[in-house]
């Protein structure tokens, strides 16, 4: 029995769901985000919440229940306040900035690396060794993240790359004469 599942969506102020055609559709202040529902879960809006409950008692419905929650979860979370991960850069000359919707690395190779933003998202560079991602999809916020950090991923000798804010990076010992 899933126990995140149980738990309903609460629906902020600003914030309205719609079902059509097997697409729940959430509009708030940062935007409107959709998403396909699956037939193994019964989707119900209510004046303040939306309930998430298994169609059947299949194991495959009872499977999908807590994650199917989460993400309609996510929907209205990021169409109220949005997502955001920051990427801290550690290393000497190793820099980022962002031009428009293009973000450009100084990683320590031989060329700079330009990265295009994807549509939704927003790209902020405060300093030179901080990028702030934010949007409303979280998925898309996370993946955007994770394909800046491939560039250059931490080394556990010096620390040296691009990490998650508040990452823990797991340090060795350097080789002993």
């Amino acid at each position: 029995m899933s126990r995140i599942g149980k738990k309903p969506v609460a629906i902020p102020g600003g914030v309205t769901a719609t079902i059509d055609n097997g697409t729940l559709s959430v509009k708030g202040p940062k935007g409107t985000l959709t998403m396909g529902l699956s037939d193994l879960i019964d989707y119900k809006v209510e004046e303040a919440e939306i309930l998430v409950k298994p169609a059947n008692d299949s194991k495959q419905a009872r499977a999908f229940w807590g994650m199917q929650r989460t993400l309609v979860s996510n929907l209205v979370e990021g169409v109220s306040a949005g997502f955001t991960k920051v990427l801290v850069i550690k290393g000497v000359g190793y820099r980022a900035n962002a031009q428009g919707s293009t973000l450009k690395l100084q990683l320590g190779y031989s060329h700079d690396v330009d990265l295009p933003v994807p549509a939704g998202l927003e790209v902020k560079t405060p300093d030179q060794t901080t990028i702030e991602i934010s949007g409303t999809d979280k998925q898309a916020v996370g993946q955007f993240a994770a394909e800046i950090r491939r560039w250059r991923k931490p080394e556990p000798y010096k620390g040296k790359g691009i990490a998650y804010k508040g990452e823990f990076i797991f340090r060795k010992e350097g080789k002993k004469r």
